[in-house]
């Protein structure tokens, strides 16, 4: 038998179970702050604060530009399934399917969005990229003088 133990098993002058009872509560409190400081941005930002896909007005990406000598043209736009408006003429809460066309040279690149946003396309498939004119300017990065297929790569 222990001589520093009490008659209870906890350690002479009690010291075991406060001491875990203020780990517990510091640990907890840590747990509801980190939680709070990561949902606060979310629960902060009002109704029509959110990006303008979320006001139900999606802002197209549109550019046309020279680049390296080549003429680079895209879109992205925000199509909304069939049946994806309310009653009342406002967007309902469904996902959007982003439409984009990106043409080097009046050639057709193929481009994809990946889930956190970013792009990615066929000719730099191992990279993603921000924006779609950033896509488009690799593309023409990475096929120097070549001209990009007229074929879809989607063909049998």
């Amino acid at each position: 038998m222990d001589p520093t133990a009490a008659a209870s098993g906890e350690a002479a002058g009690g010291r075991g179970p406060v001491r875990r009872a203020v780990l517990r509560t510091a640990f907890t409190a840590t747990v509801i702050a980190g939680t709070g400081g990561a949902l606060a941005p979310v629960l902060l930002r009002g109704p029509g604060a959110g990006a303008p896909e979320e006001r139900g007005a999606p802002e197209p990406e549109r550019f046309w530009e020279r680049y390296r000598g080549r003429e680079i043209r895209g879109t992205a736009t925000v199509m909304v399934p069939a049946g994806g408006q309310s009653r009342a003429g406002e967007a309902a809460s469904v996902a959007g399917v982003p439409d984009v066309e990106v043409r080097v040279d009046g050639r057709p690149l193929h481009v994809m969005r990946r889930a956190d946003g970013s792009y990615l396309s066929t000719v730099n498939h191992y990279e993603s990229f921000p924006t779609l004119l950033a896509t488009a300017r690799a593309a023409v990065d990475e096929i120097g003088t070549s001209q990009l297929s007229t074929a879809s790569p989607h063909t049998n």
